[in-house]
C-alpha cells in the first residue's frame, strides 16, 4: 500500500487499511500518523463511529487498529501523546453508557490499553483514573467491569511515578479510599476481589478494611457466584500484604453466621463446593491450614457448622488429620468443661452460665449440622467424620458428668459420638463397612472402660438399622470367635448388644451359641461369668420377643431394601430355656460367682415371665434336692439327724413324687422356718454341726487342711449362711404381717422377735471372728461415726440384701410399736421396782432397732450402686421414700426419751448401758437418713419423701413466722419441699441435739442441711447461710469437728461474695485467739464464741480449704480471661458491635474476687500458725501470686498493639495486695524460714524466690548487734535465719554464709509452687549468694 499524500483527505477506513498493511510488513508509519496536527482528527474518527449500524464492532475495529499502529513505535512522543489521548477518549466513551456496548470486543480493547499503559505518562492517567472512580457507583453488570482492567496497572504506574506534581503515593491512597466509600454492586464487588491482589501499594491497613468492605457485601452476591468468590479471596492469601487469618476468618464468619440461618440444598452445594476450594488451597499452602486451626484455638466464637467442616475438610490433608481432629475435640471438652465448672461456680453471674450452657448447645447443634449436611458436595469429609465420631467414643466420661448432659437437655461427648456415626451411618453406604470395621478394631484394642461406648454405637446401629446390619452378620460372627479371649464384661456386653440382630438372623444365633458352648469349658472364672450372662440374656431375648410380639422391630425407620430380604425375623424357636438347661445346670456346680449370674439371670426370667417360674422351679428341684430330704424323725440334740429335720440331707435319694416343684420349694421353706424358730443357736455344738454339713455337701468347698484357715472362721462363715437364711425368713413374715389380721399379728411380732435374736447370736459370732476387720459394735460414743458406717459399707459390698422395701417398712413399724410399748413399759416397771421385766423389754426391743436400721442401711447402699435396668430395682427396692417417714418417727422417739424413765435409769449400771444403746441406734438412724437423701437426691423420688417426712414432724417452723409463711409459699413444689424439710425438720433436730451434746449426730444433721441446700436457689441458700452464721455468734462449741460442720455450712450456703466476709469476719477473730508475733492470744472471741483454743485449728482448716477451692476457681478463670483478652486485643468480623461486656463483666468479678481473698490472706499471715497450717499458707500464697502474675500480664498489650491503661478494679486489686499482704507476707516468710531452721523441718519448699532482688540483704554486723550474745537467744529473732532449709550454705573458701532477709516495701512476691516436695529449699541461684559480712546495699549490682 502506498503512503497516502498530505493533500489527500485521510479516513477511519485508511487508519484500519493501514494498520493491516502494517501487520504483514515493516514500512515506516506515514507522516500523518506522527503529526500531532491530525491527532484530534484521528479521535473525530473514533466519536463518529459511535453512529455506525453496530458501534461495538465499529469502535472496537478502529481503536484496535489505531492502538496497533502505536505500538509499533509508543516511543515517539507525538504516538504517546496520541496514546494517552485516545485512552482518555475511550475511557470516556466506555463509562458513558450506553454509547459503547460493553461485551468482548470492548474487552478485547481494554486489554490492548493495559498492554501500552507503561508508555502513558503519569500525569495522563490520573484523568483516566478519576474518570473509571466516578464510574464505579454505576457498575450493575459484570460487563460493565472491564473498564477494571486498567485501575491497576494506572495506580501502579501512578504510585511509581516521580513527577512531584502527582504525588503518586497520596493520590493512590486517596483513590482506593474513594473506592472503598463508594457503594458496591455485587458484580463491582466480584471484580474488585480478582484485581486487588495487582494493586502494590495498598498498606495493612487498607487491606484489612478492603476485607471487611467484601465480607459485608457478600450477602448480596449470587450463590453460584459465591464458590469463585471464595477462591479468588484463597489467591489473595498467597498474595504478599493480606492476612491469611483475616481471609479465613472471613469466609468461615460468613458461611457460619451470616448465611447460617439459611438452610437450603442450593446453599448445601455450594458450600460444599467452598469446601473443596479450602482444601485445595491447604494442600496448595499448608500455612492456611495452621490457620485455620489457629483460628479456633484462639476463639471459640468461630466454632460453627461450617468450621466443623472446614476442619474435617483439612484433616483429609495427611499433616492436619490428627492436629484437626484434635482442635475439633479440644473445643468441645473444652465446651463442655467450661459450662460444667460455670454451673459449680458459684461467684459467676447467672447470664454468665447461661452463656456457657449456649455455648454447649451451639458446639453440638454446629458438629450434627455438618455431619447431617456431609451429602450436599462434600464426600470427602466423611472418613473424617468417622474418625472424629470413633475420636469421641474413646473419651470416657464419668457417670456424674453424663447426668449433669442429661438434666440440662445435652447429649454429652459419648452420646453426641454415637448420633454423628449413626447419622452417617444411614445417609452414606460407602461409611457402613468402615463404620462396622472400626468398631471390631477398636472392641478389641482398645481398654475395657474406653470399648464400653463402642459396644454401645453397635448395639445403637442394631436397633436403629438391622435390616442394614444384617449385611455385615460375618463380621459380627468374626468379633464373637475373639470371646474368650476379651474382658468379661466386654464380652457379656456385646453378646447383650447383638440380641436384637439376633431375632433377625439364625445364623448369628447358633454362632451365638456354639461360642457360649465353647466358653462354658474355659478355665477361667471371667469368661464363665460372661458366657453365663449370654445365655441367660438369648433366652430373656426369646422371652420378649414373645411378649412383644416378632415384628416389633418393623417399627424401625430401617426397613429392609430389596437386597437385604434374604435374611427375615426368625424365632428363637420354642423353649430356649429346655434347650440351653444343660449348659445352665453346668453352672450350678461352677464358682460361687458363675453361680450367683445364673440365679440372679433366672430371678429376671422369672419376672419377665411369670409362667416362666414352674419350668425354673423344676430346673432347681433336683439340684436342691442334694441337700434337702423330708424326714419325720425328731432329737433332742443337734445332729445330722436334726439337719434332716431343718430340710438339709446328703441323701441322693429323693421321692419327689406328684408334688410340684414350687410346693416342693415352699414346703421345704416352711420347715426350715420352723425348725430355726425351735433352734438354740448358743448351743456350741450347733454351729459345729452345721460347719461339717456344709464341707460335707460342698457348699464351703473342701475340708480344712493342717495349715489352712481355722476352724473358728469357718464357723463365722456359716454363721453368716444362717443369717442370710434368717433374713430371707424375716422377709417372709414381714410380707404375711402386712396382710394378717389383728390376732395373727401379734404371733408373727413374737416370731419377728425370735428370729432377730437369732439373728443377734450370730452377728456376734461374726464380729467376734472378724474383729479386726469390722471392729466392735459397741463403741464409744465420740467413735460412733467411724465404726457403724465403715462396717456397714463393707457388709454392703459381700451381697445383695435379703429384705425388701416394703419388709423393712413392717419391721420399721414393728419397732416403732415395740419401743412406744417399751417406753410405757419402762415408766410402769420402774414405779412397781420390776427390773426383770423392764430388762428384758429394752433389750428385745434393742435388738430389733438394730437389726433394721443395719438392714436398712445395707439396704441403701446396694440400692446405690444397683443400675436402673436391674429387675432387683423393682423387685427388691421398690418405692423407697415409703421408709421416710417411719424412719423419722424412730428417730424423734430415740431423740425423746420420757424424762422419769431417763433419771430412774441413770441411778443404775443397766440404765446408762440403755443410753449408750438408745443413742448409739439414734446415729444409725440419722446415718440411714443421710443415706436416704443421697440416694433420693439421685432420684426423682425426693420431693414426694421430703413432703411425707415434713408431715410427721412434730416440730413447729423456727424463725420469724414471715420467714415460715415464705417458705410455705414457695410455687416450685421441689424447692418448697426442700425448704420446709430443713425448716420444720433438720434446724429443730440441730438445735436439740447439740443441746444434749451429742455431738457425732449433729455433725450428720450439718451434712444433710449442706447437702439439701446446695440444691436450693440463692436466696434460700443464702438464708440458711446466715442461719449457720448466727450459730457461730451465739454458742460457745469446743468440739473441733462439729464447729467445722457449722462453720462449712455457714461459708458454703453463703454465696459470694459474702462467703468471704463471713471468712473475713472469722478470720479476724481467729487472729485474736491465735495472736500474733506482736499481741498475745485471748481465750475465745466475744463475736464467735465457737472460735477458741480448742476450734481455732479446724476453723483455720475450713477457712484456708475455701480459699484452695477459690484458687482452683481463680486457675480456670484466668485462663478464661485469657481468652477474652486475645479476642479484645485484635480486631475481628466477630462481634460487629464491638461488645466486649461478657468479657468487661468477667474480668470486674474476678478482680473483686481477689480482692476479697488478699483481705482474708493478710489476717492470716499475722497468725502464730502450727506448722502444717504454715506449710498450707505458703502453698496456697504461692498459687495466688502467681495468679496475680498471670492477671498482670494479660494486661500489657501484645506487639502491634494499643496499650490500654489497667482499670481502676485492677489498680485497687494492686494497691490493696502491696500494702495488706506482701509487706505481711515477707515477714511471714522469715518467721517460717526461722521455723524451719530450728525445726530441721522445710517448711518452704513450696515457695520460690526467683531473684534475690525481692529481698534486701542486711548487714549481718547490725543485726548480731541487736542479737543475744548466745545462740540460743538467736534463734528468737526472726531476722537471725539461714535458708529455708534450715542448712548452712558454704562459699568455695568455707567460709558459712547467711542470707539475713527483709521485705522491701510494696515489693511482689516472686513465690511459685514448686511442684516438688524433694526440692532443694534453698532457692537463690550460687551467683546470688552472699558473703557473711559482706553488705549489699542494691541487689542489681549483683554479678
Amino acid at each position: 500500500m502506498s503512503t497516502t499524500t498530505t493533500t489527500t483527505p485521510i479516513t477511519d477506513a485508511d487508519i484500519i487499511r493501514l494498520a493491516q498493511h502494517h501487520a504483514q510488513t515493516t514500512s515506516p508509519l506515514p507522516s500523518y500518523l506522527l503529526s500531532s496536527d491530525s491527532h484530534s482528527k484521528l479521535l473525530s474518527f473514533l466519536h463518529a463511529r459511535i453512529s455506525f449500524p453496530s458501534p461495538s464492532l465499529a469502535v472496537s475495529e478502529y481503536t484496535l487498529s489505531l492502538l496497533s499502529l502505536i505500538s509499533l513505535s509508543p516511543h515517539t512522543p507525538s504516538l504517546t501523546s496520541l496514546l494517552s489521548s485516545l485512552l482518555s477518549s475511550y475511557t470516556h466513551l466506555f463509562t458513558s453508557s450506553p454509547l459503547i456496548p460493553h461485551d468482548p470486543n470492548s474487552l478485547k480493547t481494554l486489554q490492548f490499553f493495559v498492554s501500552l499503559l507503561h508508555h502513558v505518562p503519569a500525569s495522563s492517567l490520573v484523568p483516566v483514573i478519576d474518570s473509571i472512580l466516578l464510574y464505579l457507583p454505576q457498575i450493575n453488570d459484570s460487563d460493565d467491569t472491564q473498564i477494571l482492567d486498567l485501575l491497576p496497572c494506572c495506580l501502579n504506574l501512578v504510585f511509581d511515578s516521580r513527577e512531584e506534581v502527582i504525588r503518586g503515593g497520596d493520590y493512590v491512597d486517596q483513590v482506593f479510599d474513594k473506592m472503598l466509600e463508594c457503594n458496591w454492586s455485587k458484580e463491582l464487588l466480584l471484580k474488585m476481589v480478582s484485581t486487588v491482589r495487582e494493586f502494590s501499594f495498598i498498606d495493612k491497613v487498607r487491606r484489612r478494611e478492603f476485607l471487611d468492605k467484601v465480607f459485608v457485601g457478600m450477602k448480596r452476591v449470587d450463590l453460584q457466584d459465591l464458590p469463585s468468590l471464595v477462591y479468588q479471596l484463597l489467591v489473595l492469601c498467597a498474595s504478599k500484604g493480606f492476612s491469611k487469618r483475616e481471609v479465613i476468618e472471613g469466609i468461615v464468619m460468613f458461611f457460619g453466621s451470616k448465611m447460617g440461618l439459611k438452610v437450603s440444598s442450593i446453599i448445601r452445594q455450594v458450600e460444599g463446593t467452598v469446601l473443596l476450594h479450602v482444601n485445595f488451597a491447604v494442600k496448595q499452602d499448608l500455612s492456611l491450614g495452621q490457620e485455620v486451626m489457629g483460628l479456633v484455638r484462639s476463639d471459640f466464637r468461630a466454632f460453627n457448622h461450617f468450621t466443623v467442616a472446614i476442619l474435617l475438610s483439612v484433616a483429609r490433608v495427611r499433616r492436619f488429620s490428627e492436629s484437626s481432629i484434635g482442635i475439633l475435640k479440644t473445643s468441645l471438652l473444652t465446651a463442655y468443661r467450661d459450662y460444667k465448672f460455670a454451673k459449680d461456680c458459684n461467684w459467676l453471674s447467672d447470664d454468665l452460665k447461661e452463656e456457657y450452657l449456649e455455648n454447649v448447645k451451639l458446639v453440638e447443634k454446629a458438629v450434627l449440622r455438618a455431619v447431617n449436611e456431609s451429602s450436599y458436595g462434600r464426600e470427602h469429609i466423611v472418613p473424617s467424620i468417622v474418625q472424629f465420631g470413633f475420636v469421641l467414643l474413646e473419651s470416657v466420661e464419668e457417670r456424674s458428668i453424663k447426668e449433669l448432659w442429661n438434666s440440662n437437655g445435652l447429649l454429652g461427648i459419648e452420646d453426641l459420638g454415637i448420633q454423628m456415626l449413626k447419622i452417617l451411618f444411614e445417609v452414606h453406604d460407602m461409611a457402613r463397612n468402615e463404620i462396622i470395621e472400626q468398631c471390631k478394631f477398636r472392641i478389641l484394642s482398645l481398654k475395657p472402660e474406653q470399648s464400653m461406648p463402642i459396644i454401645r454405637l453397635l448395639g445403637n446401629l442394631i436397633q436403629t438399622y438391622p435390616y442394614p446390619m444384617l449385611e455385615h452378620v460375618s463380621r459380627l460372627k468374626e468379633l464373637l470367635d475373639y470371646f474368650t479371649f476379651m474382658h468379661g464384661n466386654v464380652a457379656a456386653y456385646l453378646v447383650t448388644a447383638l440380641l436384637p440382630l439376633i431375632k433377625f438372623s439364625r445364623d448369628l444365633q447358633n454362632y451365638t451359641i456354639l461360642v457360649m458352648r465353647k466358653a462354658m469349658f474355659r478355665r477361667e472364672e471371667t469368661v464363665r461369668i460372661a458366657a453365663t450372662t449370654g445365655i441367660i440374656d438369648l433366652i430373656l431375648a426369646e422371652k420378649q420377643s414373645k411378649r412383644d410380639g416378632l415384628f416389633s422391630f418393623q417399627e424401625s425407620s430401617s426397613q429392609a431394601s430389596s437386597s437385604q430380604q434374604g435374611e427375615i425375623p426368625c424365632s428363637l424357636g420354642e423353649g430356649l430355656f429346655q434347650e440351653l438347661s444343660g449348659l445352665l445346670r453346668r453352672c450350678l456346680y461352677q464358682q460361687a460367682k458363675v453361680k450367683e449370674v445364673m440365679y440372679h439371670g433366672l430371678l429376671k426370667l422369672v419376672l419377665m415371665d411369670p409362667s416362666s417360674g414352674g419350668a425354673v422351679f423344676d430346673f432347681l428341684l433336683p439340684h436342691f434336692l442334694h441337700f434337702f430330704r423330708e424326714s419325720h424323725g425328731q432329737t433332742d440334740r443337734v445332729s445330722d439327724s436334726s439337719w434332716a429335720c431343718l430340710g438339709f440331707s446328703l441323701s441322693q435319694e429323693n421321692e419327689v413324687g406328684r408334688n410340684l416343684a414350687g410346693e416342693s420349694f415352699s414346703s421345704a421353706f416352711l420347715k426350715i422356718r420352723k425348725f430355726l424358730r425351735n433352734q438354740n443357736l448358743e448351743d456350741p455344738g450347733f454351729l459345729t454341726s452345721f460347719y461339717s454339713l456344709n464341707v460335707r455337701s460342698g457348699i464351703l468347698g473342701q475340708a480344712q487342711d493342717a495349715g489352712s484357715k481355722p476352724l473358728e472362721e469357718e464357723k463365722s462363715k456359716c454363721a453368716l449362711i444362717l443369717s442370710g437364711i434368717i433374713e430371707v425368713v424375716l422377709n417372709a413374715i414381714a410380707t404375711d404381717l402386712e396382710k394378717a389380721t389383728d390376732i395373727k399379728k401379734v404371733d408373727l411380732e413374737k416370731e419377728i422377735t425370735e428370729f432377730v435374736d437369732l439373728h443377734d447370736s450370730l452377728d456376734k459370732d461374726t464380729r467376734q471372728s472378724n474383729s479386726s476387720r469390722r471392729g466392735n459394735v459397741r463403741t464409744a460414743t465420740q467413735d460412733i461415726p467411724n465404726g457403724i458406717d465403715s462396717g456397714h459399707i463393707k457388709l454392703t459390698q459381700g451381697r445383695i440384701p435379703f429384705l425388701a422395701t416394703s419388709s423393712i417398712f413392717q419391721l420399721l413399724q414393728t419397732a416403732l410399736k415395740l419401743y412406744d410399748t417399751d417406753c410405757s413399759n419402762t415408766i410402769g416397771a420402774s414405779q412397781n421396782h420390776s427390773q426383770s421385766s423392764m430388762g428384758n423389754s429394752s433389750k428385745c426391743c434393742s435388738k430389733i432397732i438394730a437389726f433394721v436400721l443395719n438392714a436398712f442401711l445395707r439396704h441403701l447402699k446396694s440400692l446405690s450402686v444397683t443400675g436402673n435396668e436391674n429387675p432387683l430395682k423393682t423387685l427388691i427396692y421398690g418405692n423407697i421414700k415409703m421408709l421416710g417417714p417411719q424412719l423419722l418417727k424412730l428417730i424423734f422417739l430415740l431423740k425423746s426419751v420420757p424424762k422419769f424413765a431417763t433419771d430412774q435409769q441413770k441411778k443404775e449400771a443397766k440404765g446408762k448401758k440403755d443410753d449408750e444403746d438408745r443413742r448409739e441406734h439414734l446415729h444409725l438412724a440419722l446415718i440411714c437418713l443421710k443415706e436416704l437423701m443421697m440416694v433420693s437426691l439421685r432420684s426423682s423420688n425426693l420431693t414426694g419423701l421430703l413432703e411425707d417426712m415434713v408431715s410427721v414432724s412434730p416440730f413447729e417452723c423456727p424463725g420469724s413466722d414471715d420467714d415460715c409463711e415464705a417458705a410455705a409459699r414457695i410455687d416450685d413444689q421441689q424447692i418448697r419441699s426442700k425448704e420446709l424439710f430443713i425448716r420444720k425438720t433438720l434446724i429443730p433436730l440441730f438445735s436439740e441435739l447439740l443441746a444434749l451434746s451429742y455431738f457425732g449426730e449433729v455433725e450428720i444433721i450439718c451434712d444433710m442441711i449442706l447437702m439439701i441446700g446446695n440444691k436450693l436457689p440463692s436466696k434460700w441458700k443464702n438464708i440458711h447461710g446466715a442461719w449457720a452464721v448466727r450459730v457461730c455468734k451465739s454458742n460457745r462449741i469446743t468440739n473441733s469437728k462439729v464447729v467445722k460442720s457449722i462453720v462449712t455450712v455457714a461459708i458454703t450456703l453463703s454465696l459470694p461474695p459474702t462467703d468471704l466476709i463471713v471468712a473475713q469476719d472469722m478470720a479476724t477473730e481467729l487472729l485474736k485467739v491465735t495472736g500474733s508475733e506482736t499481741v498475745g492470744p485471748i481465750e475465745k472471741s466475744e463475736s464467735y464464741p465457737v472460735i477458741n483454743h480448742s476450734t481455732s485449728a479446724a476453723i483455720n482448716s475450713c477457712i484456708l480449704q475455701l480459699i484452695e477451692a477459690i484458687l482452683v476457681d481463680m486457675d480456670w478463670a484466668t485462663k478464661k480471661l485469657k481468652t477474652f483478652s486475645l479476642v479484645s486485643q485484635r480486631s475481628t468480623n466477630l462481634n460487629e458491635s464491638g461488645e466486649n461486656a461478657p468479657g468487661l463483666a468477667f474480668e470486674e468479678n474476678l478482680y473483686t474476687r481477689a480482692e476479697a481473698v488478699v483481705k482474708v490472706f493478710s489476717l492470716f499471715v499475722l497468725m502464730s500458725l502450727k506448722e502444717p497450717q504454715a506449710e498450707h499458707l505458703l502453698r496456697l500464697a504461692a498459687k495466688f501470686y502467681k495468679h496475680l502474675a498471670q492477671m498482670s500480664k494479660l494486661r500489657i498489650a501484645p506487639k502491634g498493639c494499643k496499650q490500654l491503661l489497667p482499670s481502676l478494679k485492677f489498680e485497687k486489686l494492686v494497691e490493696l495486695t502491696c500494702k495488706q499482704l506482701t509487706g505481711p507476707l515477707y515477714n511471714f516468710v522469715m518467721l517460717v524460714q526461722k521455723l524451719s531452721k530450728v525445726s530441721k523441718v522445710n517448711l518452704l519448699r513450696n515457695a520460690k524466690r526467683s531473684t534475690s532482688r525481692d529481698f534486701k540483704i542486711l548487714d549481718p554486723d547490725q543485726m548480731m548487734e541487736e542479737d543475744a550474745p548466745n545462740d540460743e537467744s538467736s534463734h528468737d529473732d526472726p531476722t537471725a535465719v539461714e535458708n529455708e532449709s534450715g542448712e548452712e550454705s558454704e562459699d568455695n573458701d568455707g567460709n558459712v554464709s547467711e542470707k539475713i532477709l527483709s521485705p522491701e516495701s510494696c515489693s511482689p512476691l516472686a513465690a511459685k509452687d514448686s511442684g516438688s516436695d524433694g526440692e532443694d529449699g534453698d532457692a537463690l541461684p550460687n551467683a546470688k549468694r552472699v558473703k557473711r559480712g559482706r553488705v549489699v546495699q542494691d541487689s542489681d549490682d549483683e554479678t
